[in-house]
């Protein structure tokens, strides 16, 4: 593990969750959330950032799946806010737009120590196999509240469910990946209130 790299253990009466985030990773993802779904995306994240992610969730999934999809979502900004640190010598922005097949996402995100979300994706209502689509909001909402982070996802236009939802978490990912990167001509935190 690299220095920015965490760990998270978070447990509840509805799911417990052992997360490890590397950023500077290789795209190396081991996931095992019980939703095979959001397995999936999260193995497209890990791969598209360039992250090295292990996520082990027993959840209470005989009642449904949104505690587990929104807790891992938790346990996933706080890891991204331990290993990002005071932020020193990050980028902090990043904009990543991905095509999938029909569908064109764009994600937008600023680690500005403000946690804001807004999500356009036409899910509400739709299933992907056995996933509720709906819940992809509440997880991007999960992470954004708890990195502390100002995260825009929009769908410039799609209509598949799993194509807007892959398209989001691969753009998602590097967006992440390029806010998160070091670049040598910061100094310090890049913010003129000289802390995020």
């Amino acid at each position: 593990m690299s220095e920015r790299s965490s760990s998270i253990e978070r447990n509840t009466t509805e799911t417990r969750i052992s997360l490890s985030l590397d950023l500077d990773g290789s795209g190396t993802a081991d996931v095992d959330t019980g939703v095979g779904f959001l397995d999936h995306m999260l193995t497209l994240f890990a791969r598209h950032g360039l992250f090295d992610l292990t996520v082990r969730c027993q959840g209470d999934l005989h009642v449904d799946q949104h505690h587990t999809v929104e807790d891992v979502g938790i346990c996933l900004g706080l890891a991204i806010a331990q290993a990002t640190g005071d932020k020193r010598g990050i980028v902090r922005y990043g904009t990543f737009t991905v095509p999938m097949d029909e569908a064109l996402v764009m994600v937008s995100l600023d680690l500005s120590g403000r946690a804001y979300m807004v999500c356009n994706l036409d899910v509400r209502n739709r299933r992907i196999g056995e996933f509720d689509a709906e819940l992809t909001p509440e997880f991007l909402r999960a992470v954004a509240d708890n990195a502390r982070m100002n995260l825009h996802v929009h769908a410039l236009y799609g209509e598949n469910a799993h194509h807007l939802v892959e398209g989001a978490f691969k753009a998602f990912g590097r967006a992440l990946d390029a806010a998160t990167r070091h670049d040598p001509r910061v100094t310090g935190v890049p913010s003129t209130k000289g802390v995020l």
